[in-house]
């Protein structure tokens, strides 16, 4: 027997927008802007956005949640853009404590490295 209101598995999946595979955090880890952030650099697209750049470097912050989105030519650009980044943002009062990354090559350089001294902080 067919009912009408009722409606198969799959249907609301296939028309949702957005699929979360994780639990959302309901308690954050930090307790300032900038103390932590999140880095990932997204391989090639198949076209390229600004000015041909095909790489796309994203920093979020851990507080509060805030993403940066940098486009690059090329991935040995990301210790560079990520450099003008931190100068942009540093001040007396909120400076950058840590730096997290899913550890894979793409950050894995010896600007990086040195960057990441613990002198350095």
């Amino acid at each position: 027997m067919h009912k009408d209101n009722l409606l198969c598995e799959a249907c609301p999946k296939g028309k949702q927008v957005k699929n979360y595979f994780f639990e959302q955090k309901k308690i954050v880890s930090t307790s300032r802007l900038l103390q932590l952030l999140h880095l990932d650099l997204f391989v090639p697209t198949r076209y390229a956005f600004i000015r041909g750049k095909r790489y796309k470097l994203v920093i979020v912050d851990n507080y509060s949640r805030l993403i940066w989105v940098m486009f690059l030519a090329h991935k040995d650009d990301s210790f560079r853009v990520f450099f003008k980044f931190y100068k942009r943002v540093q001040n007396g009062k909120k400076c950058i404590t840590s730096v997290e990354s899913d550890h894979i090559e793409e950050f894995d350089n010896k600007n990086f490295q040195l960057f990441c001294e613990p002198n350095h902080w």
